[in-house]
């Protein structure tokens, strides 16, 4: 089991191919597999790197009281630093783009290219996104008495009411989740406090200076040939804020000149 120490943790990981490095930061409450798709379709032509956030999957849990979306940030830089990876493309979907954003903000100098994948800057965007945000926190009492499951089923019928299609395919999570271990509840609550608290961490300085490029990633396990290979330059910057994504995923991604 391939596996890296970094500041306090023991950090679980997958290195595939060769060539220019890549490395997938996945959402949360999932593992790493969540970007298995991508990391076979790319790693032909890229060394292609997923691993395991603090308090998930094969990397588990700390004895930190808290979280923070800085705290994942630096242990992204602390992995990037490990492998001995040459200013990687960072690809952060969810929980993960928030990763991303701030490691792209902390350490500019530290990577060539930024994907977001339906993620979301610090500040809300709309009224809808708001009351989801503010629903986060709340999630946590709940998951002690129900399990994360249960209340995230119904934050999903919740949402669903909101913004018809936020919720993708939720039984591709679910698959996910069946493949890998449990998630603790105490490492639930962690991580979620963590991304409601993402909007007290000064994100967008415009130290990360970039031309932007789009492609298509499918989610599902049996992604095709045409929806992995689908890429193409635009100009323009970085766009945070929130991107609809049912199975087939739209990145934005950015890249230095």
């Amino acid at each position: 089991m391939p596996t890296v120490q970094i500041n306090d943790i023991e950090t679980y990981y997958e290195r595939w191919g060769s060539g220019p490095p890549v490395v997938f930061v996945h959402g949360a409450v999932v593992d790493y597999t969540q970007w298995e798709p991508q990391l076979d379709a790319l790693s032909d032509a890229y060394t292609t790197i997923a691993y395991d956030v603090r308090g998930h999957g094969r990397t588990g849990g700390s004895d930190r009281e808290t979280y923070s979306i800085d705290r994942f940030a630096d242990d992204l830089a602390a992995l990037v630093a490990a492998l001995e990876l040459d200013r990687p493309v960072v690809c952060g979907l969810s929980l993960g783009g928030c990763i991303a954003q701030v490691y792209a903000e902390r350490y500019p100098d530290g990577l060539s290219g930024l994907v977001l994948a339906d993620t979301f800057g610090p500040t809300p965007l709309s009224p809808t996104e708001h009351v989801q945000r503010q629903l986060l926190g709340a999630t946590v009492p709940l998951v002690r008495l129900f399990g994360y499951e249960r209340v995230e089923r119904a934050m999903m019928w919740f949402q669903e009411r909101l913004s018809k299609g936020v919720s993708g395919e939720y039984e591709n999570i679910e698959a996910i989740r069946a493949s890998g271990p449990t998630m603790a509840t105490e490492e639930f609550a962690k991580v979620i406090r963590a991304l409601a608290r993402f909007d007290e961490i000064p994100v967008g300085t415009g130290r990360f200076r970039s031309r932007r490029w789009s492609s298509m990633a499918n989610t599902t396990r049996d992604s095709s040939e045409s929806s992995r290979r689908h890429w193409r330059m635009q100009s323009g910057g970085p766009r945070f804020g929130k991107y609809p994504a049912p199975v087939t995923l739209r990145i934005s991604t950015t890249r230095t000149s």
